[in-house]
């Protein structure tokens, strides 16, 4: 019998999970994908399709767009299928990040965006000041800001009193494959925040991810450890699995830690030399 639930008999449906909503979209897979770095846009479509993923990240600075012959990767991403999340990937200032985002706006890919401020060309990792900068704006100007920050409790916290729709702290440096390198910091940020927490960048395999969501994060966005696996379909496969097993986990709510073992049969009732 669980705690939380009557007790259920043999075919019981577990309950669905609630849908994660951001501003006016509501996605009920909770795993985001990137677009980058793929050996073919042909292996990134069916790695995509593979992940379930409903939510992709495009580099507005990156985008080839008007091309005379072929096609961009916009032609690759149908909007029926996928939200497009734009982001200011490369802008090493408020400014370039602003411009950026209004940019992908311009294009037709919606308010929704994710804003990156770099402060560091080697470790990637966001500038403070100018994050919030940025988020103050765009926040100002009407869009729905899923923020990329460090896992600092402090920053995050003033990234949602700005305003920011989500808070996105990096698991590890963005492309490092390190996995979730401070949980006491992403616990810290989950049991403090009021808006949607999603753990961004530095995700390598499927046990990252299960982390994450065990966690408590409302979703999780890679683009890396699929993108450059040696079999990135297969991969994606794995990172569906894991964020399904993951979530599961959380909701179930798992057994404390304890120092000594706890017999699995009872003991009360045991006769004595049996």
């Amino acid at each position: 019998m669980c705690r939380t639930e009557p007790q259920r008999t043999i075919g019981t449906v577990i309950p669905v999970d609630a849908p994660l909503v951001l501003g006016p979209h509501t996605f009920t897979s909770r795993l985001f994908l990137g677009t980058g770095k793929y050996p073919t846009p042909e292996c990134m479509v069916e790695a995509l399709a593979t992940s379930g993923t409903q939510c992709v990240t495009v580099a507005v600075r990156r985008l080839q767009l008007g091309v005379p012959q072929g096609r961009s990767l916009l032609d690759y991403l149908p909007r029926d299928r996928y939200v497009l999340l734009p982001n200011t990937a490369g802008c090493f200032d408020a400014d370039h990040a602003v411009r950026t985002a209004r940019l992908g706006r311009e294009l037709g890919m919606g308010d929704l965006v994710k804003l990156e401020v770099l402060g560091d060309p080697d470790t990637l990792l966001p500038d403070p000041v100018g994050t919030l900068d940025a988020a103050r704006t765009l926040v100002a100007e009407g869009f729905v800001v899923l923020c990329y920050t460090s896992d600092d409790p402090v920053l995050a916290k003033r990234l949602e009193d700005v305003g920011v729709t989500a808070v996105m702290p990096a698991g590890a440096p963005i492309g490092s494959g390190q996995g979730i390198l401070n949980p006491n910091n992403i616990r810290i940020i989950l049991e403090r925040a009021k808006v949607p927490v999603l753990v961004d960048a530095g995700v390598g395999t499927a046990s990252d991810v299960a982390v994450a969501f065990e966690l408590g994060a409302a979703g999780v966005l890679l683009n890396t450890g699929v993108a450059l696996a040696k079999d990135p379909v297969r991969m994606a496969r794995a990172m569906k699995a894991a964020a399904e097993a993951g979530r599961d986990a959380f909701l179930a709510g798992r057994i404390g830690k304890k120092l000594y073992a706890t017999a699995s049969s009872p003991t009360a009732g045991v006769i004595a030399g049996e």
